[in-house]
């Protein structure tokens, strides 16, 4: 609803939310590849997970609509949208994969806890980064375009 109520859509808040499969997968494979259990700190950080991808997508989206309220074309605002924002999702996601990358290797005391907890995040954080950039921008033009050819 608040998404709904910031796009002035209720379609584009699925379109945010489309990332956040990606980022779940992602966290779970890597938790099996390592061998980490699905287990309460795992959740929680693919909770966590949740919520970032989602504002990554927010950004993208949000500054994607400031273009189009300009007069740009769905394909024109996507094309300066993409890059204006692509160095804040990197900044965002690389410092937070270097940042668990020591409890993740099991470094330190509690690590037993925080391994799958850092282990969900960065793989999460990895796939939904890299299919955000890719993902998002196509499921937005997509969608403009079946709205615009439906009316």
């Amino acid at each position: 609803m608040v998404l709904a109520s910031l796009f002035n859509s209720f379609f584009q808040p699925f379109i945010v939310m489309l990332a956040q499969p990606l980022a779940i997968i992602g966290g779970v494979f890597l938790l099996w590849l390592t061998g980490n259990s699905l287990n309460i700190y795992s959740m929680i950080g693919l909770v966590l997970l949740i919520g970032l991808v989602a504002k990554n997508s927010i950004l993208l989206v949000d500054l994607t609509n400031q273009y189009i309220i300009k007069g740009e074309s769905v394909n024109n605002a996507l094309l300066k949208a993409c890059p204006v924002r692509l160095r804040p999702v990197l900044m965002t996601s690389l410092t937070l994969i270097l940042a668990l990358l020591p409890a993740a290797f099991g470094v330190g005391p509690g690590s037993e806890e925080n391994g799958p907890l850092s282990v969900g995040i960065i793989g999460g954080m990895i796939s939904s980064t890299l299919l955000t950039l890719i993902v998002i921008p196509a499921a937005y033009s997509l969608s403009l375009s079946f709205f615009k050819k439906k009316h």
